[in-house]
């Protein structure tokens, strides 16, 4: 089958490649002032908004691999900024949590994030802004409601 369309024309590669290229240049800010990877800073961005959840809650959230959740999830304990305690609820999992260090890393990492925000988006108007927001929450509730049997079936996109 010959494409009907170039690559760098495919959106889904046009997203993966501009949040790569984002996410890249945040890092090198992680990295450089705090020695964070991209996944420890997920985990800790997320616990810091929600508080203590279990590691499949902090996969569901940011939408990474279980493996690298847990191998995040470990270095920020060995590091003294995340703790985990017993899960009430559920035996056999837990919570993890920011502990005092990490919510005072996190806090002075979130004024770094706003800047590199709006850095990378200093072109858009806030109306452009508020726009792409929008569509990039329908892109992900159109992704969430996608047929998983259709794709797997080899059946995706033939009617």
């Amino acid at each position: 089958m010959k494409p009907t369309a170039p690559l760098s024309k495919f959106l889904p590669y046009q997203l993966s490649i501009t949040s790569n290229a984002v996410s890249g240049r945040i890092a090198q800010e992680y990295r450089q002032h705090f020695g964070l990877s991209v996944p420890e800073w997920r985990v800790m961005a997320v616990l810091g908004d929600s508080g203590a959840l279990t590691q499949r809650d902090l996969t569901q959230r940011t939408l990474m691999d279980k493996v690298a959740v847990n191998r995040a999830c470990k270095v920020l304990e060995e590091r003294g900024l995340a703790v985990r305690t017993p899960n009430e609820e559920d035996g056999r999992s837990h919570h993890l949590d920011l502990t005092e260090a990490g919510h005072a890393m996190h806090d002075q990492i979130m004024p770094l994030a706003r800047d590199m925000e709006q850095r990378v988006f200093a072109g858009f108007s806030p109306e452009e802004l508020a726009q792409f927001r929008s569509l990039l929450d329908r892109v992900r509730a159109q992704v969430k409601d996608l047929d998983s049997d259709a794709i797997d079936s080899g059946n995706f996109g033939v009617s």
